[in-house]
């Protein structure tokens, strides 16, 4: 299961990634109930506010994989954290010292997705680097890991330091813990990576790689379903807010614990992951099972009358989420050339990401229409029902190909074969 972790360099890499990542998500829950509370409880407001987060990777984050074909990915790595904790930084001296209004949060949330864009991209095909093809399943699904254990710890702690000291500190703390991933990525030995030669500097690098997954019609059905899934289902980072202020009527320690307990089912749901690894790469069925589970789930959890029960039924709709996004992460990173890695992931990142500026006003939106619980029932109903769409593209071009021609064709022809014989 942690089969990645006896590599010094991913090891370095996966130690940093959790303080860096428990400060993240610390900072994610302080920026909503800081909007929200600027805003008297808007949920449209905290929908801009992501979508304004998210709207760099529409710009940047391709462009940001031409550049990790050609450059230095560790790097450009220590460039890219060294803004977000900048971000971070001026965020929590405002806040601290009451300065602070809702278009400087809205700025720095640009600010802070123009390094986003330029980090998802070259983090993710660094993994590959760092491990090589053959442990790259099992560090995929450990990288969730480490996202997910800091995914349990930082809204708890984000939600009781907000009660007692307010979401200013929450910042700071953030901006000291990317320092973590910095140093880490300093003390990495550049010898022990496996770097393919850097793509020489060319025009049409980016149409390049757009043609080569139009050629591949298995890699562009993923990413449909990818876009579907995480525009229309995954908004928790608005809809888990919106849920504890509006339809339960808590406070931010309320909408930490939720963000928790959905974390504890993904953690769950990445160390089988990482355990699914040793078995081979993933299959489609496994993709278009977990979209399709994790759908039917969240429309269930929207459904549960109560804080406790909506609370204890994200475990299994996190444990469904995270099997999705690792099988889809690393069939895409299987899937394609290694020379194409840095664009192909720049592409499924901006799939991914990329579709939050749509789906995250359009949650606050159905929230102040419909009600707190809407965003559930219609994201989980469009996870379920693209996974079902997907899986049968998917099981009609396996029929199509010529292997599975020639095996249909032997089998119609055994019956013949042995009445004859």
């Amino acid at each position: 299961m942690f089969a990645s972790l006896r590599l010094r360099n991913y090891r370095l890499f996966a130690s940093g990634q959790v303080v860096s990542n428990i400060g993240t998500w610390m900072q994610r829950i302080a920026q909503d109930w800081l909007v929200l509370t600027l805003t008297g409880y808007d949920p449209l407001a905290l929908g801009i506010a992501a979508a304004l987060q998210f709207l760099p990777t529409l710009m940047f984050t391709l462009w940001a994989g031409v550049l990790a074909d050609r450059l230095d990915k560790r790097k450009m790595l220590i460039v890219v954290q060294s803004g977000m904790a900048g971000c971070a930084l001026v965020l929590g001296v405002l806040d601290v010292t009451g300065l602070v209004q809702l278009w400087q949060v809205y700025l720095l949330c640009f600010a802070l997705g123009v390094f986003t864009a330029g980090d998802m991209p070259v983090r993710q095909s660094f993994v590959a680097e760092m491990v090589g093809r053959e442990h790259l399943t099992n560090a995929v699904a450990l990288n969730s890991t480490t996202f997910n254990l800091a995914r349990v710890v930082g809204p708890a702690i984000a939600g009781f330091m907000i009660i007692w000291v307010g979401t200013g500190p929450v910042f700071l703390v953030n901006a000291v813990s990317t320092v973590a991933v910095i140093a880490q990525l300093l003390r990495m030995n550049p010898a022990e990576l496996h770097r393919g030669e850097p793509v020489p500097r060319k025009s049409g690098q980016l149409r390049e790689a757009l043609r080569y997954v139009r050629g591949r019609p298995d890699v562009l059905t993923v990413l449909v379903l990818v876009f579907c899934v995480s525009t229309f289902a995954i908004t928790f980072f608005a809809t888990l807010a919106i849920a504890a202020a509006t339809v339960f009527h808590r406070q931010a320690d309320a909408y930490g614990l939720l963000s928790t307990l959905l974390a504890v089912g993904s953690l769950t749901g990445a160390l089988l992951a990482a355990r699914r690894s040793t078995r081979g790469r993933p299959t489609p069925r496994l993709l278009v099972g977990a979209a399709v589970t994790f759908g039917v789930l969240e429309v269930l959890a929207g459904l549960m009358p109560t804080y406790l029960t909506f609370g204890l039924a994200l475990i299994p709709v996190g444990v469904a989420m995270m099997t999705f996004m690792t099988t889809a992460n690393t069939t895409m990173q299987l899937s394609v050339a290694p020379e194409m890695r840095g664009r192909v992931m720049a592409l499924y990142m901006l799939v991914f990401i990329g579709g939050n500026p749509i789906g995250a006003p359009m949650t606050g939106w159905l929230a102040a229409e419909f009600g707190g619980r809407s965003p559930f029932v219609l994201g989980g109903l469009v996870a379920a029902v693209s996974g079902i769409v997907c899986g049968v593209v998917l099981v009609r071009r396996r029929r199509n190909t010529p292997a599975a021609q020639e095996e249909i064709s032997v089998k119609r022809e055994l019956p013949v074969t042995a009445k004859l014989g």
